[in-house]
């Protein structure tokens, strides 16, 4: 596979006005949103949380649907948040921009029930920052097949993606290498790979590991954390180098902005089609 080596290498400026495709237009179909609850973990017992499916309206039951997986999944689907999927989908699915996807927009664990208003988890870190196969194991043998019983989703990887923020950032490409037979395509914004759980050995690793069949999307700002677990925009710089050097399929977009999912949010549209840009 080619490498598209579209990372500029001076940083853009970072957005600060939502994309017009985050908000609903008239007359574009509308997708739905069904929530749910799963507390019967055996990848991370004991732990409760709350997951989101949305369907889009062009959805066929005679047919398999892309997916999407996102991490701190309700920041993703709020509606006055930064990146307003559900929105977005609606409009690019319409429009033609990318497959008929049903996104599943997935918390993290919590260790017994959480406050009302929680929003901070217990178990999050554990999940997402930790480089195993813990967590996409957790998606293919819980959640997924959980999914299926309702709706046909694709069982190709190369129309499974996976995003998410910060340490949610690497726990997406952490699912993909892992498992590049379930997801091969990646979005990680301000992506935590520093030194939390060990996910700062990532850019020596892709380096010594032959190539996988991996599309990533890295977006970082130049203002990002630095702190005892690492230095945010140093570590993903490796991440983008090393993905260079063994000629992946990869994009780097730098802002000036800090640890905010602003400017990813800014972006996400252009993001899916450059991501799902050979759907067809």
């Amino acid at each position: 596979m080619m490498a598209l080596r579209l990372a500029g290498t001076m940083p853009a400026a970072t957005p600060s006005t939502l994309p017009s495709e985050a908000s609903y237009r008239a007359g574009i179909p509308k997708g739905t949103i069904t929530d749910y609850v799963w507390d019967q973990s055996k990848v991370f017992p004991g732990t409760w949380r709350q997951y989101w499916v949305y369907v889009p309206a062009q959805y066929d039951l005679d047919r398999e649907a892309a997916v999407m997986v996102f991490q701190d999944g309700a920041r993703f689907m709020d509606p006055k948040g930064h990146f307003r999927v559900p929105a977005v989908f609606d409009n690019l699915i319409h429009q033609g921009e990318m497959p008929v996807t049903i996104a599943i927009f997935v918390n993290p664990g919590n260790k017994g029930m959480p406050a009302p208003k929680q929003r901070r988890f217990n178990n999050r870190s554990f999940e997402y920052d930790t480089p195993d196969d813990a967590y996409v194991r957790f998606l293919m043998e819980e959640i997924l097949p959980e999914i299926s019983k309702h709706y046909r989703l694709t069982k190709d990887p190369d129309m499974r993606a996976i995003c998410g923020n910060s340490s949610g950032g690497i726990c997406a490409f952490t699912a993909a290498w892992e498992r590049p037979d379930a997801f091969r395509k990646v979005v990680s914004h301000i992506g935590s790979f520093v030194n939390i759980r060990g996910g700062h050995s990532y850019p020596a690793m892709i380096r010594k590991t032959e190539r996988k069949p991996l599309r990533v999307f890295l977006q970082e700002g130049m203002n990002d954390l630095d702190n005892a677990h690492g230095n945010w925009p140093l570590a993903n710089k490796k991440m983008e180098k090393a993905l260079r050097f063994m000629d992946y399929d990869y994009r780097m977009v730098w802002g000036t902005g800090g640890h905010s999912s602003k400017h990813g949010g800014q972006i996400f549209p252009q993001t899916m089609r450059w991501v799902w840009r050979d759907f067809r």
